[in-house]
């Protein structure tokens, strides 16, 4: 694409498109499988006319080559149909992002990335489903899929930030790039651990020398002549070739020495084979769709900054990182092939073992070292281009203005959440900035309090992973986040909701002591009395502005508002209110200054049938 298009009516043409070019994939596949079957019927047909005598048998090229001809055709129709069946899934999928419906899209949802001792992934639904994860990621790797998560998981330095986001509109527009990985014939994650297969790569040479000895290739060639032998023989007992008794004598003996020789030496270097081929199998399997994934990389040039560095990282002389990643996929397929009937019996005659180990110690010795340099290439890569899809798909999203080190600061104005659609997203202005450290949020249940604070909190995530965020304008300087939001209690550990909660919010008064900080704290100390609550509210928050904090604090309780006062010019108090409208209760979502003047507690109650 060379323009902003409108990004709805480009995926639904694309996917039009695709949908017809796979029913004709599809017609296509019917109609060679139908040929086929009918060459080979033919074949058949004609093999028995020959049989008795009705004309030559040369007359059986004709089917035969329709037979390949048409086998041909009908693979690559199905390869065909396979490319374009994941290429509608990914225009369908990223159509029904656009209406907001991640949930049952397939889509990855990051579970794997949850920690509860993180102090805000679980409580700004990072990862999950309908996640921020699920919403943005497009890798197809698992190495892809890791960055991306780190990125959500550890704010990163200004600077960083800039470089990822000019990275991000470059790749924007390339949905051409996104498509062509997603349509990869390989199963996603698939594949290698990342650090475990760099690992492998930088471990020191087990082998003296990357060649093969001779001794190794005579042993081999006299094992292939043994298994030669040994199919003649066979082929004598069965009564098709006939051998005198001296030739079948030398051949027996000939076959019997042979392989005992070379399965004394597959013997006697078993411990250290079983060893090299092990690390491998452990390290280096699933390697065809990281392959396929560099491969599609090497073919893009970019403009320069942080992308042409990462292309630069896949450069190397000789063979490109595809083509070495491709052919070490291949020996894990020969690897894996050990377990066939066919090269177990030949197998030690063939010295099959040792020659792979060479063929994997050659290739750990020419490019192993360069594995961490690829991965983290790609992996990189493919977080970008996630945070390039979310761009390309929400263009009114800007991108933050992220300010250096210095007093902290979150100036957002038009803040709404990603996960929302816009026709259902309210948007409000949030401002820290200058002597304002703390806002106390109160307003009535169901009002909009925990989404302002997880709309804060993603959005300043967002802006810190180098990616565009839900508002108008937003300024922030270095912020770490930390949030008690979803906490909960644990049976299993004998730990109590409201334990839980102190506990994170003393995390969180450690880290405001070493880093700038953005709490993001709701319903403050809810789960004890009003005395204490009130009394350890203030505390809590005086401390974590007195160590150079900022944030927000949610409440239902109007004695917390006090909070705010006691700050002074350091705190306000802001609320959302509802309206009760022919029994029901309505809410507009909007922030407003000042403490909330009512509660809509009994009227929920009643509303539910309760009698209060």
């Amino acid at each position: 694409m060379s323009s902003r298009d409108d990004p709805r009516e480009e995926y639904s043409r694309r996917l039009e498109s695709r949908r017809a070019a796979l029913a004709d994939a599809i017609r296509r596949h019917v109609t060679f499988g139908n040929l086929r079957v009918a060459a080979l019927g033919t074949g058949l047909a004609m093999a028995y006319a020959s049989a008795r005598g009705l004309f030559s048998e040369w007359w059986l090229v004709a089917p035969a080559a329709a037979f390949f001809w048409a086998g041909a055709r009908l693979d690559r129709a199905v390869k065909a149909r396979a490319r374009l069946g994941l290429a509608v899934a990914f225009y369908e999928r990223a159509i029904a992002r656009l209406d907001g419906r991640l949930v049952g899209t397939g889509g990855e949802t990051g579970d794997r990335f949850l920690d509860n001792a993180h102090l805000y992934a679980r409580d700004l639904g990072l990862f999950g489903e309908a996640s921020v994860f699920e919403l943005l990621n497009c890798a197809r790797t698992r190495i892809g899929e890791e960055t991306l998560a780190a990125w959500l998981k550890s704010p990163a330095e200004p600077p960083v930030v800039r470089a990822r986001q000019e990275a991000v509109k470059e790749l924007a527009l390339r949905t051409d790039l996104r498509e062509d990985l997603a349509v990869l014939a390989e199963p996603a994650r698939a594949g290698v651990n990342a650090e475990l297969l760099a690992a492998w790569g930088e471990r020191p040479p087990r082998l003296d020398s990357s060649a093969v000895p001779a001794w190794v290739w005579l042993l081999s060639v006299a094992g292939a002549l043994a298994a030669s032998g040994l199919l003649t023989w066979l082929v004598a007992r069965i009564g098709l070739l006939q051998l005198d008794a001296d030739t079948f004598a030398v051949l027996r003996i000939y076959v019997l020495v042979v392989f005992a020789v070379c399965g004394a030496v597959v013997w006697r270097l078993r411990a250290r084979t079983e060893a090299i081929l092990g690390d491998a199998g452990e390290a280096a399997h699933g390697l065809g769709l990281l392959a396929g994934v560099v491969g599609r990389l090497e073919a893009e040039r970019f403009a320069g900054g942080r992308l042409a560095e990462l292309r630069a990282a896949l450069d190397v002389e000789g063979l490109p990182p595809s083509r070495r990643l491709a052919r070490l996929n291949a020996l894990m397929d020969l690897v894996d092939s050990r377990d066939h009937l066919f090269v177990r019996l030949v197998g030690s005659l063939l010295m099959w073992d040792l020659h792979l180990v060479y063929a994997i110690e050659r290739w750990r010795r020419m490019s192993g070292p360069a594995l961490r340099r690829w991965l983290a290439a790609v992996g990189e890569m493919e977080a970008l281009l996630s945070l390039a899809g979310y761009s390309y798909e929400h263009p009114d999203d800007v991108f933050p203005d992220l300010l250096s080190a210095g007093t902290p600061c979150f100036d957002g104005e038009a803040l709404g959440h990603p996960l929302l659609s816009e026709a259902k997203t309210v948007r409000n202005d949030v401002r820290l900035t200058g002597e304002l450290r703390a806002l106390v949020v109160s307003g009535s249940n169901m009002s909009g309090k925990s989404t302002l604070l997880r709309t804060v909190g993603v959005n300043a995530v967002l802006a810190q992973a180098g990616a565009p965020v839900r508002a108008r304008r937003l300024r922030l300087t270095p912020l770490m986040l930390g949030a008690s939001i979803r906490i909960e209690d644990s049976l299993h550990a004998g730990v109590s909701r409201f334990y839980a909660e102190i506990t994170r919010l003393g995390l969180i008064m450690r880290r405001a002591g070493e880093a700038p900080v953005l709490f993001l704290i709701d319903e403050l100390l809810h789960g004890t009395n009003s005395h204490d609550r009130r009394i350890g509210a203030e505390a809590i928050v005086r401390g974590l502005v007195e160590r150079g904090a900022i944030g927000l604090v949610t409440t239902h309780d109007l004695a917390l508002a006090h909070v705010a006062d006691a700050l002074g010019t350091r705190g306000a108090n802001v609320h959302f209110e509802d309206v009760l409208e022919d029994g029901r209760m309505r809410f507009d979502y909007r922030m407003r200054p000042g403490v909330v003047q009512k509660s809509n507690a009994l009227a929920l109650m009643r509303s539910v049938g309760l009698d209060v």
